[in-house]
């Protein structure tokens, strides 16, 4: 089949590389514009960018598709589908439209559960005990349409937003060739999504990331995990804001007011129960074990953490 792919991130990469390695013929990448980003502020091509250029895929870097010259450029094309992956755009009903089949995302949520930006982040802040990935016939609404097919996983216990990302990136790549050549056949039969159960994945704000030691310490754990490795949940230690990058709830009760240490080895009070810190960077300086840490920057019992 004749394809439009149209993604950015990392999470994007796997789906074009698996509809390259099934034969189809990817006329065209969209993919937002090269970014600052690194100590030089260099721009920075996407990582799909990186991906089509080693295809030998030609790349497309509009600001926005909203114009008449890209949805012209968009119908020339002539193409079966266009795949859509976490591209950042909001594509405009034309282009939905312009493909013979219209336009199939690979969305990282059981929708209608955690439609929008952040649904890997939000599934493990919300204590969420599965997830996975739709194939989704796209329409003007927010994660709105009608799913294709879809594959479930569970969140275990220890699960990191890192972790889960690239598990449910492999799995939408799965998925993806056999929606393709199901619905061009007319063999599957897109399901509208249910009334029920609706929640937003709003994107991940800075100010979601300061730890509140008020907490539950099972939240606390949600919060530091659906965190990582961006933005980071983070804390005041010492009068120095300090990033946690991993711990895990100590079931055990704390008389202790929350926020403070109840030994040396980075164990803190929380709102109910406890949480040990077992890996956190300071600013400017390298992520490290509680160990290394500690070497370096004690935490001595009854320290407040804010």
């Amino acid at each position: 089949m004749k394809l439009i792919f149209m993604g950015t991130p990392d999470f994007s990469v796997p789906t074009l590389n698996a509809l390259v390695a099934a034969g189809h013929d990817v006329v065209a990448v969209f993919t937002q514009p090269p970014r600052p980003a690194g100590r030089g502020k260099k721009e920075q091509k996407s990582a799909v960018h990186k991906a089509a250029d080693a295809h030998g895929i030609p790349v497309h870097t509009p600001k926005s598709l909203k114009t008449e010259d890209q949805l012209t450029l968009i119908q020339s094309m002539k193409a079966d589908f266009a795949v859509v992956v976490a591209y950042g755009q909001i594509l405009p009903q034309v282009i939905l439209n312009a493909p013979k089949h219209g336009c199939v995302n690979v969305h990282a949520s059981l929708l209608p559960r955690w439609r929008g930006a952040a649904p890997i982040h939000r599934a493990i802040m919300a204590g969420d005990r599965e997830t996975g990935v739709c194939i989704m016939q796209m329409e003007a609404g927010l994660d709105t349409g009608p799913v294709i097919s879809e594959a479930r996983v569970s969140i275990d216990a220890g699960a990191t937003t890192a972790a889960l990302h690239d598990t449910l990136a492999e799995l939408g790549a799965e998925l993806i060739n056999p929606a393709l050549r199901g619905l061009a056949a007319g063999a599957i039969t897109p399901h509208p999504q249910p009334d029920d159960g609706i929640t937003y994945a709003h994107k991940i704000d800075k100010s979601e990331a300061k730890i509140d030691w008020t907490a539950d310490a099972s939240i606390i754990d949600q919060q530091v995990r659906g965190l990582f490795p961006f933005p980071g949940a983070w804390t005041m230690m010492d009068g120095e804001r300090v990033k946690i990058l991993s711990g895990n709830v100590v079931e055990q009760a704390s008389s202790s007011d929350a926020g403070t240490a109840i030994d040396n080895q980075l164990t803190v009070a929380c709102g109910e129960g406890l949480f040990q810190i077992n890996r956190a960077q300071r600013a400017g300086k390298g992520a490290m074990d509680r160990e290394d840490f500690l070497r370096g920057f004690p935490v001595p019992k009854g320290s407040q953490f804010t």
